[in-house]
C-alpha cells in the first residue's frame, strides 16, 4: 500500500492549523542577494529570536524577533524550517528559496523574502522528524503527531492521538508510522499503526527517547538499556552491555545502515558527559561501543554525505568515524575547547551538517564555522552579531 494511502486510512481527524495570509510576519530585514545559491538557507536561533543566513557567505538575510526558548528544525522539502516556541507551538518559516532540479543536481534561487506563516498548536512542542515523504510534528503536551506533505509542509493533512500525552516522538515509514507510548511518568514502548490498527508493538524500550531511521528501511529508537529497532514488520531489542546504558539521541544515514547513538550509564548524574559513542548496525542487530576520548552533548551527533559517523567533541574538533568499525577517518579541529552548560537551553558548539559540508556554531565567539568534511578543512568562519544557539538548514 501506498503511503499516502497508509497515513490517509489511519482513522485519524485532521487537525486545524492557525494563521492565515493576514498573520505572515514579514522579515525586519534586508535586502534579497540576488543570484543562485549553492544550496538551502541556513536558521539559527538566539536569545530572542531566529535569523536566516545565507548558505554562500553566512550574511544574515533576515531576522525574526520571538520570545522564549526556541528550536529549529528542518521541514521536509528544502525551504522550510518549524521554529518550536513556547507560546505558539510550531511556527513555519519561509526561508524563500525555490529548488530548480536539473537532473542530478539542484539551483537554490532567491524567491522574495523569508517570512513567517502559520503556527501549528503543540503543547510543550518536540520531536519533527521528516522520513518517507511525510514531515510529522510531535506535541509532548498533548500527545499529538500532526502529519504534512514533506514536499510542501504547510497544511496539516492527518493527526495521530496517542493514549496519554508524552515525551514522544512520531515517523512515517512504508508500512505505517512508528509512535512512541508511554506517559508523562513513565515511558517503555512503541508500536507501528496502519490502517488505523496495531500492527507491531514493544514494551521492552524503558525511557524510550529518539528516533533514526537507517539506509535499509529501519528505525531505531532509544531506551536505558539499548534501543530496539524496527524492521521488516518487527521490533528487535539490541541491549547495552551495562544494565544502564541509555542510547537517547541517534543520527542516521540514507548512506548507511548503521545509526550513530550517545552512550551515558550513569543514572543519577546531574549531568552526565559521555566519552563512548554506539554504533548501532540494524543488519546486524548488533551494537558497537567506542571510546572517543573526549566528551560531547546531545547536539554533537551527524552524518556525513558517505555515512560517516561525525561527533563534535568538547576539545574542539570533529572526529570524522568510519560507521561500519568506529575507526578515525579524520580528526577535524574547529572551536576552542568547551564544557557542556547544566543547563540545555543554554548555548554550546552545536554540528549540522548538509552534504559533505559541516557548520559549528561558536557561541563563545559568536561565530559560525564552515567545514569542508573530505578535505578535513575550516574553509570560512563568520561573526553573527548574536549568540547562536541551535541550527539548521531549510
Amino acid at each position: 500500500m501506498a503511503l499516502a494511502a497508509i497515513i490517509s486510512t489511519l482513522a485519524l481527524g485532521t487537525a486545524a492549523c492557525g494563521g492565515s495570509s493576514d498573520d505572515i510576519a514579514k522579515a525586519s530585514s534586508d535586502n534579497e542577494p540576488a543570484g543562485q545559491l549553492a544550496g538551502p538557507r541556513l536558521v539559527v536561533t538566539y536569545d530572542g529570536g531566529v535569523q536566516v543566513l545565507e548558505r554562500d557567505t553566512l550574511e544574515k538575510v533576515a531576522s525574526f524577533p520571538m520570545e522564549g526558548f526556541l528550536r529549529v528544525n528542518k521541514g521536509g522539502d528544502e525551504r522550510h524550517v518549524f521554529i518550536s516556541t513556547e507560546t505558539k507551538g510550531f511556527q513555519l518559516l519561509d526561508t524563500a528559496v525555490e529548488a530548480k532540479s536539473h537532473g542530478d543536481h539542484s539551483d537554490y534561487l532567491p524567491d522574495g523574502k523569508p517570512a513567517l506563516g502559520a503556527s501549528f498548536a503543540a503543547p510543550e512542542p518536540g520531536h519533527v522528524t521528516v522520513h518517507d515523504g511525510k514531515t510529522v510534528l510531535w506535541s509532548d503536551g498533548a500527545g499529538t503527531a500532526q502529519i504534512l506533505d514533506a514536499d510542501n509542509p504547510t497544511k496539516v493533512q492527518d493527526t495521530y492521538t496517542a493514549a496519554s500525552p508524552h515525551h514522544g516522538v512520531a515517523v512515517t515509514l512504508e508500512d505505517g508510522m512508528l509512535v512512541t507510548e508511554g506517559t508523562a511518568d513513565a515511558r517503555n514502548g512503541a508500536k507501528v499503526v496502519r490502517d488505523g490498527k496495531d500492527i507491531a508493538s514493544t514494551d521492552d524500550c524503558p525511557g524510550v527517547h529518539g528516533e533514526a531511521t537507517a539506509g535499509n528501511g529501519a528505525a531505531v529508537i532509544g531506551c536505558e538499556d539499548g534501543v530496539v529497532v524496527y524492521q521488516d514488520g518487527t521490533f528487535t531489542k539490541i541491549d547495552s552491555p551495562d544494565s544502564y546504558g541509555r542510547i537517547g539521541n541517534q543520527a542516521g544515514s540514507p548512506s548507511s545502515p548503521i545509526v550513530l547513538g550517545d552512550y551515558k550509564v550513569d543514572k543519577d548524574a546531574e549531568l552526565e558527559r559521555p566519552e563512548r559513542i554506539t554504533l548501532i548496525d540494524t543488519d546486524t542487530k548488533k551494537l558497537k561501543i567506542v571510546d572517543l576520548g573526549t566528551s560531547y552533548s546531545f547536539r554533537s551527533l551527524g552524518r556525513g554525505a558517505a555515512g560517516e559517523a561525525i561527533i563534535l567533541g568538547t576539545d574542539g574538533a570533529l572526529h570524522v568515524l568510519d560507521a561500519k568499525d568506529g575507526s578515525t577517518l579524520s580528526t577535524i579541529k574547529v572551536v576552542k575547547p568547551w564544557s557542556e552548560p547544566i543547563d540545555w537551553h543554554q548555548p554550546r558548539p552545536t554540528l549540522h551538517i548538509g552534504g559533505d559540508t559541516a557548520w559549528v556554531t561558536e557561541p563563545a565567539t559568536s561565530t559560525v564555522h564552515v567545514v569542508d568534511i573530505p578535505s578535513g578543512k575550516v574553509v570560512d568562519s563568520h561573526k553573527l552579531d548574536v549568540v547562536p544557539n541551535e541550527i539548521t538548514s531549510s
